[in-house]
Order: structure tokens, then C-alpha cells, then sequence
């Protein structure tokens, strides 16, 4: 028996487009409207059934349109269909549902100009998570407002076994004690300050009247965006580490000091160079070109590619990289 339902659903499909330029990892974003509070928002379009073979035909469709961007590497990331997960819910609109990518891509000269154009632009993924980058050491706003603020929520909770349930996601998400911080777990850290109301999401769709904070804790994103593209650093952030799609983000040849810089720059920590080296030489996921180059001033630098022979020959090739933020 198939049920009907009253209420219609209108589906989306959102691109967390990502790419890195002079170490940092950027996202593109598309200027906010009036109705959103003027938030820069992800890239997206309606899947129409009509004209879209596929969501991802259709995704690719929307993002040239609205971007003037080709895109190359795509994956689906998840369906964000919760109710009530943004104010604009339900009514005569029908319901939303969001199905979100994640993309990567390499700009050159010619993309710049053309994204520029559309008003698209690029911003610093770190703009919006701030809490996320390690690379100079623990952030010191984790210490002096998230923890402290998370902390006092978790007490407020309305029974002991919440707030003893909200202790444990602090921990496990922020690496308090004996957790190590899991720069992977972006979207958990993401889910935490949206529910404590640190967030002006949370205000935006009506959960606080305030956060109660002198400056917002990372921008704003319309809708919940913010939460699609902390879903998508965290893919990138464990992918990188069985597959190579690092490469995507890197140009044809690059030195080894610019590969750990892009690496670094998604990981959002600081990696050991002959470590580094060491992995990547061990796990033959580059050649020499025979080269060098001289562009970062200093002494010139082996020049190295993707050897993608290595999808052949592995199943799983990636960087696995271990040790701790901070270390």
C-alpha cells in the first residue's frame, strides 16, 4: 500500500565546492539575499525530474549556471531532510529537502575570471569554522568561549542524565581528557554549538533569541549550509586518507613542500616534514618529473606528480597520516 502525503516536498541539491589557494582551503560561496539576513550560501538549484537525468546531472547543471564553474570531481555527501532543521519549513512552500556534494576543483586564471563575473566568490573555509584550524596551535577560543559556554549548557540540561549525555559528546567531540581531538569530527563540533545556541543559525531558525555572544562564532551561513559544508569538511578530512583525492586539488607538478601545505591546509593541522615525506615516498603515490622549480625563493625544489598507476595496483590509496593536532 502506498501512502500519500498533503504536504509536498521540494528538493535541492547543494555543492560544497572547495578548493585550495595559497594554503587555504576556500569554499565558494554565493552572495546572501534580504529573507536570509544577507548570509553567503552554498551553491544550489531544484532538482527538476523533468530535465535532470540524474541529481548530479542536474547539481553539475545548477553550479555552471549560477557560477560559470565546470565542475570536475563530485560525490554525494548525505540527504538533509529533518524536519524543522531551518525555520523555512514546511507551508505552502512544501518541505525542504537538501542533498548535498561535496566538489573539488583546481582554479586557474581563466575560472577566476569567469566565477568573478557571476558574483560568486571564494571564502576561507576557516572563516566559517574557526574552532577547526590547528596548524599554529589549539585555537584560543575554544578555551576562553566554546568549552566554557558548552560546559554550562550541558549543566543546564533538564535531567542529570542529559547533561551527562551532553559531557560525553563535549568530550568525544573536542578531545577533552583523554580523547584526542579527531579533526574529522567537524560535524559533530558543528551540531554541539548549534544546539547550545552558540550559533547564529540557531538564532535564525528561531531555537535562542540570542547567542548571547559580543562577536558571531564564524560566519553565517543561510539556511543550514553551514551545516552541509562542516559535512563535507569532514568527508574530505577522512578521505584524504585512503584515496588520493588530494591530488584534485593539487596542479599537474607540485613540490613535496606544496603537497604537505595543501594537506595541512584540509587536515587543519600541522604535519611532521620527514614524516610526511616519508609517507608519501612509502606509499608511491608520487614520481618524480625530473624538474625543479624555483617558484617559492628559495633553493629549487624537485618537482613531483600523481602517479596514478596507483589506482591499479592498491585499493585504498591514501595518506594516512596519524599522530594529534597540535603535536
Amino acid at each position: 500500500m502506498v501512502r500519500s502525503f498533503s504536504t509536498p516536498v521540494n528538493i535541492a541539491l547543494n555543492a560544497a565546492i572547495v578548493t585550495v589557494t595559497d594554503a587555504s582551503p576556500r569554499i565558494l560561496c554565493m552572495p546572501g539575499r534580504p529573507e536570509t539576513g544577507n548570509s553567503d550560501g552554498l551553491p544550489f538549484g531544484a532538482f527538476d525530474p523533468a530535465s535532470h537525468r540524474t541529481f548530479e546531472s542536474g547539481l553539475r547543471e545548477s553550479v555552471e549556471s549560477l557560477t560559470a564553474l565546470t565542475l570536475g570531481y563530485v560525490e554525494q555527501l548525505y540527504t538533509f531532510g529533518d524536519r524543522g532543521r531551518h525555520r523555512v519549513d514546511g507551508g505552502e512552500g512544501g518541505h525542504p529537502v537538501s542533498v548535498g556534494y561535496l566538489a573539488l576543483t583546481r582554479i586557474d586564471k581563466q575560472a577566476a575570471e569567469a566565477i568573478s563575473g557571476t558574483g560568486a566568490r571564494w571564502r576561507g573555509w576557516y572563516d566559517f569554522f574557526p574552532w577547526e584550524d590547528w596548524r599554529y596551535g589549539r585555537p584560543e577560543l575554544l578555551d576562553t568561549l566554546i568549552l566554557p559556554r558548552l560546559s554550562a549548557w550541558a549543566v543546564d540540561a533538564q535531567s542529570l542524565e542529559m547533561t551527562s549525555r551532553h559531557q560525553s559528546r563535549i568530550r568525544l567531540a573536542f578531545g577533552i581528557g583523554d580523547f584526542p581531538w579527531d579533526e574529522e569530527r567537524v560535524l559533530d563540533r558543528y551540531e554541539l554549538l548549534y544546539e547550545a545556541g552558540l550559533l547564529e543559525e540557531s538564532v535564525a531558525d528561531g531555537r535562542y533569541a540570542t547567542t548571547g555572544l559580543v562577536r558571531p562564532l564564524g560566519g553565517q551561513m543561510q539556511y543550514d549550509h553551514r551545516r552541509i559544508a562542516a559535512t563535507a569538511i569532514a568527508r574530505l578530512r577522512a578521505k584524504i586518507k585512503y584515496r588520493p583525492v588530494i591530488f584534485e586539488l593539487m596542479p599537474p607538478e607540485f613540490t613535496l613542500t606544496e603537497l604537505q601545505t595543501t594537506v595541512e591546509a584540509i587536515a587543519g593541522r600541522h604535519l611532521h616534514k620527514q614524516n610526511f615525506r616519508r609517507l608519501v615516498e612509502g606509499a608511491e603515490l608520487v614520481e618524480a618529473t625530473g624538474e625543479s622549480s624555483s617558484r617559492t625563493g628559495g633553493r629549487p625544489a624537485a618537482l613531483y606528480r600523481f602517479r596514478s598507476q596507483i589506482l591499479e595496483e592498491r585499493p585504498a590509496p591514501g595518506l594516512r597520516f596519524g599522530g594529534r593536532a597540535g603535536s
